[in-house]
């Protein structure tokens, strides 16, 4: 199942973008890959109708994956895509289960130095969590995502849920999946950030020609 719903975006995609457009890799979890949704319902396709053919982008999210099992599988990723910009976003479900931060930072971390070793420029997608986890742990998750972005000279990231994480209809009976009427709002969410180092990305690009 995880395997068709990539092929089918990959398909769906295709004739959007050029065969010289540079990659862009999104990489996350069941937030990102379209989770109870149809596939060009998710937020990635809505990405690659905005950005056109300018941009190739590849939707490498897999449900149900942490920080531990984007790291396993990142360095194939980016040695199949070979991404210009990566978009990380990951960390809900290691919050969800109650996982060390400090596990999750590194891996994150790590996963950042593999996208910045690789020639691509990573972006952070940030996640907050309930308040029934408790404040010390919900204030720790939270900043993490900051402070990756500040150590590694990121830009700052966005929390993809901004504006819609106190509106239950927004949501799936399970309260925690957008409904496909509330992914072109994760869409604006994460373009605050993105475009502008999209548009950094392609200045460097012609500059290097």
């Amino acid at each position: 199942m995880r395997f068709f719903f990539g092929l089918c975006c990959l398909v769906w995609t295709a004739a959007a973008w050029s065969a010289e457009a540079p990659t862009l890799l999104v990489f996350g979890d069941s937030l990102s890959a379209g989770y109870g949704l149809r596939a060009e319902e998710a937020w990635p396709v809505l990405l690659q109708q905005k950005l056109g053919p300018q941009w190739h982008v590849v939707n490498a999210s897999v449900s149900g994956e942490t920080t531990g099992g984007g790291l396993t599988r990142l360095p194939a990723a980016l040695a199949a895509h070979h991404p210009r910009v990566v978009l990380i976003e990951l960390g809900a479900n290691d919050g969800l289960r109650g996982l060390p931060i400090a596990e999750a930072r590194a891996n994150l971390a790590a996963m950042i130095e593999k996208a910045q070793a690789s020639g691509a420029r990573p972006m952070l997608i940030a996640i907050r969590l309930p308040p029934n986890f408790g404040a010390a742990y919900t204030t720790k998750f939270a900043a993490m995502f900051d402070q990756l972005a500040e150590q590694y000279k990121l830009p700052k990231p966005p929390f993809l849920l901004d504006r819609m994480a106190d509106k239950p209809d927004l949501f799936q009976p399970d309260q925690l999946h957008p409904i496909a009427q509330a992914e072109p709002m994760l869409l604006d969410n994460v373009m605050v950030a993105l475009s502008p180092l999209l548009k950094t990305a392609q200045k460097t690009d012609k500059a290097g020609k």
